[in-house]
């Protein structure tokens, strides 16, 4: 037992110097914070007054997932819109009932899929189909300003399906001519999912305990997501299109609870 003991100690005493020489190197080659996300020239709740009296109306798509959700009850908490409409592909169980078109100021597309569950033709459908058609509606109705969450590493030259799925998407819909377009590049999303997904869970285990050690580019935990596409939303932009990486992401929603 005492040999095992010591076997364990040791291996665990690796493990933590590996993922600090990890984080590190991570340090290092991390991307960099725009300056307007780490220093807001007004205070966020001056932001948010300033917004709220605007009466603006607002849509979630992908509602039932899990940075939807999280989103939802942001907005909430938040209260920074005068009707909030979630659309899901799953029976929702919030309280608030959703409206039956897309005719609002601001979008959240929040939708998404994986190839391992519905298979190469089944993810392009969602993830490029679905989510291009809702923009289209939405801009037909009036929405003014979209958000995306999107990946990091979205790229539509990209050998890889998935980011060259993400990154023709946020192409196209920068083609429908939005008066502002956000799209955000999240890495590892550190979340408990509902659904059993093993390879994410081992990621997730692994950026979480990487950023207990440092700030990274690689993972973000899901309730800053929602809480920096909520703060951005009350941000002034002087670009129609504007990409929010990573660190980015984590600043904002970090600022967003100050």
């Amino acid at each position: 037992m005492k040999v095992l003991c010591t076997s364990l100690g040791k291996a665990t005493s690796l493990l933590t110097v590996l993922i600090v020489v990890f984080a590190v190197i991570l340090y290092y080659f991390d991307d960099p914070v725009p300056v307007k996300y780490t220093s807001m020239t007004q205070d966020m709740k001056t932001l948010e007054d300033n917004f709220r009296d605007q009466n603006k109306s607002c849509f979630v798509l992908g509602a039932s997932g899990e940075t939807g959700k999280v989103l939802f009850q942001e907005l909430l908490e938040r209260n920074i819109f005068s009707k909030i409409t979630l659309i899901g592909r799953r029976q929702l169980t919030f309280e608030r009932k959703g409206h039956e078109n897309l005719g609002h100021d601001v979008g959240y597309c929040c939708l998404g899929t994986t190839r391992a569950k519905a298979g190469a033709d089944g993810f392009v459908r969602v993830d490029h189909d679905y989510v291009l058609k809702s923009a289209e509606l939405a801009k037909a109705g009036g929405c003014s300003h979209f958000n995306l969450e999107s990946s990091r590493g979205a790229d539509k030259n990209s050998k890889f399906l998935y980011l060259q799925v993400k990154g023709q998407v946020e192409a196209d819909i920068e083609a429908l001519g939005f008066d502002r377009f956000s799209i955000y590049r999240p890495g590892v999303l550190l979340v408990d999912r509902q659904e059993n997904r093993p390879g994410e869970w081992l990621a997730r285990k692994f950026f979480g305990a990487v950023s207990a050690v440092c700030s990274t580019s690689m993972s973000v935990p899901i309730q800053m997501v929602a809480k920096a596409m909520v703060s951005n939303t009350v941000l002034q932009s002087e670009q129609k299109t504007e990409i929010l990486e990573n660190k980015a992401i984590a600043s904002l929603g970090k600022g967003a609870g100050k």
